[in-house]
């Protein structure tokens, strides 16, 4: 039978997700309908304007940069953002988009530099805390983890990127319980934040808690077509004797995606072993 969590993501891997959303990545141009196409091209036509008509605005260069980098246009994101700084170079925000773009372009090593020169800048800059905290969770340095934690939690308390990724620090070396806390802060703080009732879910579920299906649920009303939530109810509803339930969850599942082969198949499964065929 399938494991829990089936082909997705593990926490450690959700790390390296969650940065990546939170630090300026997105889907290709290519991925977005034509509507999201032509808005980008508008806004590229927008600025190219303005940047003739004013050479030497930075925030100019920031904004396109951005743009670029949500195109996957890594190396004019990269030009832009340098010529940005070469205009404010004490400007901090200006180096967590650099670190955006070098990440953006497999280049972790240069992301760190580019955080530590805008924290050098400004030592409570918090977007540039984040960062470091979950950039040193992705490679495993749970010390520094830790302190830019508490650094950015002496910043701004609330602050539920900060929290999460403590969670996920916490999970990798086996503290399951202060996983738990700051997940809770994490939703607490807000409560639109899937990742952290997924983790919840999945933690819940493997103690066959009932309130594994609350999180499960809250995360299935956040994003109903999420093949990832849907099957973990599904599982857990399994595992934990509630048949109907999980049935009825898998055959939602197959609705949403009618290739995801594991639906039917616990459903068969579900109906051999424990419904007597």
């Amino acid at each position: 039978m399938p494991g829990r969590r089936a082909d997705f993501i593990s926490a450690a891997l959700l790390v390296v997700v969650v940065f990546f959303s939170s630090c300026g990545g997105g889907n290709k141009i290519e991925d977005k309908d034509k509507s999201g196409q032509d808005t980008l091209s508008a806004l590229f036509k927008e600025l190219d304007q303005k940047i003739n008509d004013h050479p030497d605005d930075p925030d100019l260069y920031q904004q396109r940069s951005k743009y670029y980098l949500l195109d996957h246009q890594e190396q004019k994101a990269f030009d832009d953002i340098t010529k940005a700084i070469s205009l404010a170079p004490d400007n901090s925000s200006l180096y967590i988009i650099l670190s955006d773009v070098y990440l953006g372009m497999g280049k972790p090593d240069n992301c760190n530099e580019a955080l530590l020169k805008a924290i050098s800048i400004d030592p409570r800059n918090n977007a540039a805390l984040v960062r470091l905290a979950k950039l040193s969770l992705i490679i495993k340095d749970y010390k520094s983890t830790f302190e830019y934690v508490n650094k950015a939690l002496d910043v701004q308390p609330e602050n539920p990127q900060v929290y999460f990724t403590r969670a996920l620090a916490f999970l990798e070396k086996g503290d399951t319980t202060k996983a738990v806390e700051d997940l809770k802060r994490t939703i607490d703080q807000d409560q639109s934040f899937y990742d952290a009732y997924i983790e919840l879910g999945e933690l819940y579920s493997m103690r066959k808690d009932p309130v594994a299906a609350d999180y499960l649920k809250a995360a299935i009303r956040l994003r109903p077509g999420s093949k990832e939530a849907l099957y973990m109810l599904g599982m857990f509803y399994q595992e934990t004797g509630v048949y109907d339930k999980s049935i009825q969850t898998y055959a939602i599942l197959a609705k949403v995606d009618s290739t995801f082969k594991d639906a039917p198949y616990n459903t068969g499964y579900i109906y051999l072993v424990y419904l007597g065929g």
